[in-house]
């Protein structure tokens, strides 16, 4: 994880400059999918779904942290925010594409683009700061993109992605 002072990560909007990242995206191999009701009693069930296939997908332990840390923020966010109380599901996807370990979280609710939140001004002492509103910057400091777009349906579709070498890909020297 990047420390809290840098830059927040590589935010990429659907835009007419970027059809191969778009395209690329739609042809990700996506190895499991969840759709679970839009509650807050869910979401242990969704980390341990992200965990689970982040694992079977062989990615570090770093990176899984990472993950399940920008996925709970953001499934808080569309269960508290978006659907505010009411009846929705949540669809989780995960998979690899390239270098990335690649989540696709896609809900009903109305249409926000997180990726246009300023961030929080983190000089101020804490006493002074708004209580809440770290969520969407914490998800942008453990990812490295995060791509918002409406579906075709309407609704919204934000996508983390975190570098991700498999385990059997790290380096370990001799000792």
């Amino acid at each position: 994880m990047r420390p809290l002072g840098e830059s927040p990560a590589s935010v990429v909007k659907r835009q007419a400059c970027l059809p191969s990242l778009s395209a690329k995206l739609k042809s990700m191999d996506t190895k499991t999918t969840l759709s679970i009701s839009a509650k807050v009693d869910n979401l242990e069930a969704i980390r341990r779904f992200v965990q689970e296939a982040a694992q079977e997908l062989k990615a570090d332990q770093d990176v899984i942290f990472d993950m399940l840390q920008a996925v709970d923020e953001s499934a808080t966010n569309i269960i508290q925010h978006g659907y505010g109380g009411k009846m929705g599901n949540i669809e989780i996807a995960i998979g690899r594409e390239d270098e990335f370990l690649v989540v696709h979280l896609r809900d009903q609710a109305p249409p926000f683009d997180p990726t246009t939140v300023p961030p929080p001004d983190l000089t101020l002492p804490l006493e002074k700061r708004p209580f809440g509103g770290m969520g969407v910057y914490l998800t942008m400091q453990f990812m490295d993109k995060v791509i918002y777009r409406v579906t075709s349906e309407g609704g919204n579709e934000l996508i983390l992605m975190k570098t991700s070498h498999s385990e059997e890909e790290v380096y370990e020297p001799d000792n």
